[in-house]
């Protein structure tokens, strides 16, 4: 369904000089875990991976609507493009999901969106500590009280919350670690 003009695009997008997580390298990881997936048929495999590259197609940390913004963006260039209305609004809904990273429980779909969204959580530590790095590095324009403060408290709430992972493949293999990275560095953050 991505032209090759429209993944132009959303590489450029992707490349813009503010980005130092929500990056091309942030899509690609999250293809390769669609990629990965062999319970998903072609179809749920086109809707995810077009929701994926669109995800976060619009980035401003200044702002609080760039999944609004990045969703809008998809539904205008899938529509251009031909794509149905049926999967232009499955695309729409499930970037909106990645604000809030909360799915109802028999969305199957957007559990995995939010699940693979959320899968640097649970990496390794020293690559987790370069994604909270480059996040830092995003939002430098706010002051470090205030970013230690308000990072903490986002990380508290994900560490705090019941389900972490909505997909339970993802919840097994990426849950406890995620945990404890989330502590580790809300300790950091707050020592």
């Amino acid at each position: 369904m991505l032209t090759e003009a429209i993944r132009q695009e959303l590489i450029a997008r992707h490349g813009e000089p503010h980005r130092r997580y929500h990056t091309q390298g942030h899509i690609e990881d999250c293809l390769d875990q669609v990629a990965t997936s062999q319970d998903l048929d072609g179809s749920d495999r086109l809707v995810l991976e077009t929701a994926i590259w669109f995800h976060d197609a619009v980035y401003d940390p200044t702002r609080a609507d760039n999944e609004a913004c990045s969703a809008d963006l998809a539904g205008v260039r899938l529509t251009e493009e031909g794509a149905t209305p049926a999967f232009v609004d499955e695309v729409r809904r499930l970037i909106l999901l990645t604000a809030g990273h909360s799915v109802g429980p028999d969305d199957r779909l957007g559990a995995r969106l939010v699940s693979i969204d959320l899968s640097i959580l649970g990496a390794d530590p020293a690559r987790y500590d370069a994604y909270a790095e480059a996040i830092r590095q995003e939002y430098a324009h706010v002051s470090e009280a205030l970013y230690r403060a308000g990072r903490a408290a986002i990380l508290t709430r994900f560490a705090q919350a019941p389900v972490l992972f909505p997909d339970p493949v993802w919840a097994a293999r990426l849950d406890a670690v995620a945990r404890v990275n989330l502590n580790r560095e809300v300790a950091a953050l707050t020592s």
